[in-house]
């Protein structure tokens, strides 16, 4: 199975916000800036606190959103040059064969620890902070349902 593809900045801005949100401890940070915000609302309403720490909480939490939504996505694409390149990636029951036109690299399945599949790519993840996205963009059906079956065989998801 081969498939050749190239980036769209926009598509991969998209999954590199959901890689940032399926990070445990991120998803651990936004529910505690959410509950602090939520209750300091709720304790400022009743009059129990002052507006200064609702408006700490409302802060925190759109600077937090603002980071994960905006700042590190474009930052990460920004200094990746691989968004720029264009690929041919092939796989095998061995192995995962990437191609461009510098060179080429074989990775065997056990290098990946899991993997999961956002609207537009296949996230296939060397630990838990580096991975690889696979654009669906290009993909048959029938192709797309092949890869899948052979990365749950392969490497399991989430």
């Amino acid at each position: 199975m081969q498939h050749s593809f190239s980036y769209e900045k926009k598509k991969v801005i998209q999954a590199l916000r959901y890689h940032f949100v399926q990070r445990p401890e991120v998803r651990v940070l936004i529910i505690m800036v959410n509950v602090f915000a939520i209750l300091s609302a709720v304790l400022f309403y009743m009059k129990k606190i002052r507006p200064e720490p609702f408006l700490l909480g409302s802060l925190i939490w759109l600077l937090l959103m603002a980071t994960f939504w905006y700042i590190l996505p474009n930052s990460i694409y920004k200094k990746a040059s691989t968004f720029r390149d264009s690929f041919i990636i092939g796989f095998t029951d061995l192995q995962v064969t990437l191609e461009n036109e510098r060179g080429s690299v074989e990775w065997p399945w056990r290098k990946f620890s899991r993997f999961f599949e956002s609207p537009h790519f296949f996230h296939l993840y060397f630990d838990g902070k580096s991975f690889f996205l696979i654009p669906k963009e290009g993909m048959s059906d029938a192709f797309r349902h092949e890869l899948r079956a052979l990365l749950n065989s392969k490497v399991g998801g989430k």
